[in-house]
């Protein structure tokens, strides 16, 4: 039984999103030596045949320019970004995003400038909830 499609990018695809969102189009060869660089070193079929998927799934257009096949994203960073984003606050904080940052400032080691810059931003959003609510 064929397993479901995944509603976000997988790990690879993520990798040459990222690739292409840099610089696109490129053609198979210029993706896959990008991946090597990363440390991913892939078959040429292999790369051909997760791009053809990424098609397949509208992340990515494929255009013929001479006889080279070149790919560019159809998503942008934001989209993508956004949308997995979401699927974290909802499966794993059950949609609270109080919940999200309370975890964000345990984990993650921010330094004084950050917290100053998180707080601006809190504060401008607690301007625009109170002249909107």
């Amino acid at each position: 039984m064929a397993r479901p499609a995944a509603e976000h990018p997988t790990e690879l695809e993520l990798q040459i999103l990222k690739i292409l969102w840099e610089r696109s189009p490129l053609p198979v060869r210029d993706v896959r030596q990008s991946l090597a660089d990363q440390g991913r070193d892939l078959a040429h079929t292999s790369v051909i045949t997760t791009l053809n998927t990424m098609v397949g799934k509208q992340y990515l257009s494929r255009s013929m320019v001479g006889n080279a096949c070149l790919f560019a994203p159809t998503l942008s960073r934001e989209q993508v970004s956004r949308g997995m984003l979401d699927d974290v606050v909802e499966r794993v904080f059950d949609g609270s995003a109080k919940a999200v940052m309370l975890s964000l400032f345990e984990s993650a080691d921010l330094h004084s400038d950050d917290l100053k810059e998180l707080r601006r931003l809190i504060n401008q959003k607690a301007r625009q909830a109170e002249s909107s609510g």
